[in-house]
Parts: structure tokens; C-alpha cells; sequence
């Protein structure tokens, strides 16, 4: 077994991990230990009866994440906050010093390590890597920065994934939508440092595909469609190595962070009815043949004279497209260079394949690619479909009573993450404290660079 330790800081984290685990679960025998708490939900209710819901979810009855919570938490697993109240309006949780604070009285109390990673750490008998969930943009950004920096000090060659999920762009006031920017900066900076891969998620502010519908002030809503789509992504990580090809997250990661640089990544993902899903990727079980469907019509496109895979997915979810009038859009820029992508199809249609390579050949293909500046493929098919559940809400207009979709998703890096880098940099050159403002300017200009180094000059200015 290759374990994946997670981790969930924030409200807004546990509602997109709430989702996941959900998914993960299976029937099983069950032992329930009760005590006196406040009154469950009509949905927590059923589930403890082993009958059906009488009463569906809805916007009206989830309250918190832990209202469609359908698993059963280790008591050590919770760890409950008493300095902050949640949605306080007297002491919100946004500022990044104050994300630091919470985190340095905390582990002065206790070994924060000790106490909540180190004894599920030593459960597992192949620990392939350590996931995050956190605010992307608030002050939790900060208690995972000074979270993963001391699991980096403590697991030095483990994977870090960490995924921060963002507010939606042009949401609130200004004065905070500002806020929110430097902290995502902030974090952009301190997880290319500490993080192996660091993915910001947030749902899209422009128009969103026809089978798309629901409400964008819930989080119950929002929180469900980027769950499915990271949790189809890291499937791979899951499967049983008799059934399907899997791909542990230093696999995932090798494709991505091709010249060692390219921390951060971003994720698109299409939803199709299972019924009349039509054959989305040419090639299957993680081969490194570059022929697929391209972005714009289905044809190959040419880069460099070589081909390069470029399927057309509905959403971006990445925060990473700085070109289009708002940081979303459904494809890469004609002009953004793609170092590396991987793409994990959900069907039960059997796509075209390969003869399986062998996996020197894999390898070979890959640094062939890599030496010749072109991107770097893996792709991961499995027949498991994404489940829907009953705590899952009806955001999805496909046939009545559907219990599964068919998920197409990708993750990759491109020289547009750089254009995104250098809009947070512009930002915090004016709005930073003064202290941090040359430092952290810099930082995000090495990073921008790191994406453009070896494809484009990124500046009009010449060399010294």
C-alpha cells in the first residue's frame, strides 16, 4: 500500500475535502460512539439509521461541510480552533499575519507535527506523499505556508501537494479583493519554495458550460465541482497496480516539474454524461504518444514540428490565465508553451490503444522530449466514473437519476502561469507592506521567469 497523508486547513478546505472523502467511502462494517453535540441535520440523521434520506439536501439545510459529511473521523483527526470564530465579523480570518500568529501559538503549546502528522505518518507502510488543503487567499494561506515549511524541514524528499482553493475573482469589496491578492501572492511564493506542487483552484467568474448550474454563494456548490475535478485528477494515486496503471504523485509530479522549477500548475476538466460521452483522448494507460485531439477542432496541432496534445476541456479552474479578461478560460493561449501535462480520463468507453511501452521506453521518451523543449505527457484512463451522491448537490444537468459521470481532467504547466505571477507581482509592488514588498516583488519575478526561461525573452528590456 502507498499511502497519501492529508491534511485540511480552513472551512473553505474541508468543504472541498468533505466532498472527496465522501467519495472515497465504501460500505463497511461501522461502530458508532455518540455523545451529546448539537442537533444533526435530517442528512446526518438517515445516515445513522442506515435508511434513506427523507429530506434532500439542499442550500436552505447544509449549514456547515460536516452537514454532508458522510464519514466516520478518527477522533485524532479534528482538530478544533477556539482563538478565531467562524464568519466573525469583529475578527475575521483574512490577514496573513494573522494566519502566522495562529500558527506560531499553536505549535509553541505543542509540537504541531508531533501531535497531528508524525503518529499517522507512521501508519503507513509506503508513505508515496502528503497532500494539503487550504485557503488559498485568506489566513489560512499563511498557517499552511508555516505548516508545509515545517513538513518540508521534517519529510525532506517526500511529495508536498498542496491545493489552494481561492475566493471567486471580483467577490467582495475592493479593500479585500485586494487582501486576498497579496495573500494569493504570498503563498504563490512561499509554497514554489516548500511546496513540490502547488495547484490554486477557484471556480470560474465568466460563463460556465451548459450542464453547469448552480448556485455561487453556496459552498456546499462550489466546493462539490472542484472536488470532483481534484479528485478525479489524483485518481491515479489510488488504483490498485493489478486492475489499472496508477501513478504515484512523484510520477505526477516528474511530468509536471520538468526543469525542476515548475511548481505550480493548473487544472481544467471536462464533465460528459457516461451515456453519450463521446471518445475524448486517443491514447490510454499513461503512454507518451503525442497524438490527441487539439483544443480548437479535434485535429493535431504542431509545435516545433513535433505534435503536442491539447484536448478542449469546458472549465479552468486554475486561477492561472491572466491573458482573458478574467483569470479563467477553457483552453491554453494559442501562444502559451506547455512543459508539462497530465490528463486522467474517467470512462467506460474503451479509448484506442497503444501496445503498452515498457517502462525504459517511457523514460526514454520522456527526456527525448524534454532535451528537445517540448512538453512532457502523461495520461492515466480508467473505467471508474466519477460517483454522484446523495450528499453530492444537483449542479449537473445530465440524465434524470445519473449516478455517474464521466470526467475528463488535466493538469499542467505552461508559460501562461507566468503571466498570472507577474499580475500578482504588479499588485504587491503598490499594496504590500514596505518591509516585504522589494523581497516578495523579487521572489515573484524569479518565479515568472522560471516559466519563460528557454522559451520566450518575457521582456522587451535587453541584457546587461
Amino acid at each position: 500500500m502507498h499511502e497519501i497523508l492529508t491534511i485540511q486547513l480552513g472551512h473553505r478546505a474541508n468543504y472541498v475535502a468533505t466532498h472527496f472523502w465522501n467519495t472515497q467511502n465504501r460500505d463497511g462494517n461501522v461502530v458508532l460512539h455518540q455523545d451529546p453535540g448539537i442537533e444533526q441535520s435530517e442528512f446526518q440523521r438517515s445516515l445513522d439509521e442506515g435508511v434513506p434520506s427523507a429530506q434532500k439536501l439542499s442550500t436552505e439545510t447544509v449549514r456547515y461541510w460536516s452537514d454532508f459529511n458522510r464519514v466516520f473521523y478518527h477522533p485524532r483527526s479534528i482538530v478544533q480552533i477556539n482563538d478565531y470564530e467562524l464568519g466573525s465579523t469583529l475578527m475575521p480570518f483574512e490577514k496573513w499575519e494573522s494566519g502566522e500568529e495562529l500558527f506560531a501559538s499553536m505549535d509553541r503549546d505543542v509540537d504541531l507535527l508531533d501531535r497531528d502528522v508524525r503518529v499517522w505518518a507512521e501508519e503507513c507502510d509506503q508513505m508515496q506523499g502528503i497532500q494539503v488543503f487550504t485557503g488559498g487567499d485568506d489566513a489560512w494561506s499563511a498557517f499552511a505556508a508555516k505548516y508545509v515549511e515545517s513538513l518540508r524541514d521534517e519529510f525532506g524528499k517526500v511529495s508536498i501537494w498542496t491545493w489552494g482553493f481561492e475566493e471567486e475573482q471580483g467577490k467582495g469589496q475592493k479593500a479585500k479583493q485586494l487582501l486576498r491578492t497579496v495573500n494569493a501572492a504570498r503563498m504563490i511564493s512561499e509554497m514554489s519554495t516548500h511546496a513540490s506542487m502547488y495547484i490554486p483552484l477557484s471556480i470560474p467568474s465568466t460563463q460556465l458550460p451548459q450542464y453547469v448550474h448552480f448556485d455561487r454563494t453556496s459552498q456546499w456548490h462550489t466546493s462539490a465541482l472542484l472536488s470532483a475535478a481534484l479528485e478525479s485528477i489524483t485518481l491515479p494515486t489510488r488504483l490498485r497496480h493489478d486492475t489499472q496503471k496508477r501513478g504515484f504523485l512523484d510520477n505526477l509530479e516528474g511530468a509536471l516539474n520538468v526543469h525542476g522549477n515548475h511548481r505550480i500548475a493548473q487544472l481544467r476538466c471536462s464533465m460528459l454524461d457516461p451515456e453519450t460521452a463521446p471518445l475524448v483522448i486517443a491514447t490510454t494507460n499513461g503512454t507518451t504518444d503525442d497524438r490527441a485531439p487539439s483544443a480548437n477542432n479535434g485535429t493535431l496541432v504542431e509545435e516545433d514540428g513535433l505534435k503536442l496534445a491539447e484536448p478542449r476541456l469546458d472549465m479552468d479552474l486554475s486561477c492561472c490565465n491572466a491573458r482573458s479578461p478574467s483569470p479563467f478560460a477553457t483552453q491554453h493561449d494559442v501562444s502559451d508553451h506547455v512543459f508539462g501535462v497530465v490528463e486522467t480520463t474517467r470512462t467506460k468507453v474503451e479509448a484506442a490503444r497503444d501496445e503498452e511501452a515498457e517502462e525504459g521506453e517511457i523514460t526514454y521518451a520522456r527526456k527525448r522530449r524534454r532535451f528537445a523543449g517540448l512538453p512532457v505527457i502523461e495520461r492515466y484512463h480508467s473505467s471508474l466514473e466519477c460517483p454522484i451522491l446523495d450528499s453530492f448537490p444537483p449542479i449537473l444537468s445530465f440524465s434524470p437519476g445519473l449516478t455517474q459521470v464521466a470526467v475528463h481532467t488535466s493538469l499542467s504547466t505552461t508559460s501562461g502561469i507566468s503571466n498570472r505571477v507577474k499580475a500578482l507581482q504588479r499588485v504587491v509592488s503598490r499594496m504590500a507592506n514596505l518591509d516585504e514588498r522589494e523581497t516578495l516583488s523579487n521572489g515573484l519575478g524569479q518565479i515568472s521567469e522560471a516559466y519563460e526561461n528557454g522559451w520566450h525573452s518575457g521582456s522587451d528590456e535587453s541584457d546587461d
